[in-house]
């Protein structure tokens, strides 16, 4: 799953209407840069490719400035919101596409997330124990490289981390610490009423 596809379509989701270097501010902002390995080609090529897709719609702004600005369809908020739930739902090695779906996960209500993390921890729970039973089987079997069970060892013990951390945001959610989507429509990620979502703390 390409993160930057995920990042590109809630950005422009949240603001309605945006355009690239509105795009690149936003991801600066939030020091995506960092975490998402996002580039400035990488932000105009999803913007072009996806408007292709039905996804986005552009339009040209006739104020001399030869912007381009891009609204989402609803084609691409079934798209943002099938890559979001997904991303929460699966872990992946990379960890740039579930960074990008912390930064909308307050678009779904909160028991939706709670129900995606926890699959989330079901699917950690078989890795840890699927790397710890490689990294015992290597052991016994191993010829001059058994060192290389410390590589099964790391992954089980990353998927012991996110398991733990993942319990934490469970927790957090159930106690009702952040806005989620069915707390207000106008949740951060969140489509409001004429397409102009508000941001919450």
């Amino acid at each position: 799953m390409s993160a930057t596809r995920l990042l590109v379509l809630g950005a422009v989701r949240i603001h309605g209407t945006a355009h690239g270097y509105l795009v690149q501010n936003e991801f600066l902002a939030w020091g995506a840069h960092e975490w998402a390995n996002v580039k400035w080609g990488s932000i105009y090529h999803a913007l072009k490719h996806m408007t292709k897709q039905g996804l986005l719609t552009q339009h040209e702004v006739n104020d001399g400035s030869w912007r381009v600005d891009y609204t989402i369809t609803p084609d691409g908020d079934a798209e943002f919101l099938r890559l979001l739930r997904t991303a929460l739902a699966h872990p992946e090695h990379r960890p740039d596409t579930f960074a990008a779906a912390l930064a909308f996960f307050t678009a779904l209500p909160r028991a939706e997330v709670v129900d995606l993390l926890l699959a989330r921890i079901g699917a950690l729970e078989n890795e840890r124990d699927e790397k710890a039973k490689h990294a015992a089987d290597s052991a016994q079997r191993s010829h001059g490289v058994d060192h290389i069970t410390e590589l099964f060892g790391l992954w089980a013990t990353t998927a012991e981390s996110g398991i733990a951390w993942t319990r934490g945001l469970v927790d957090r959610l159930r106690s009702g610490q952040y806005v989620m989507a069915d707390d207000d429509p106008r949740a951060f990620g969140t489509l409001g009423s004429g397409g102009t979502p508000e941001r919450h703390p």
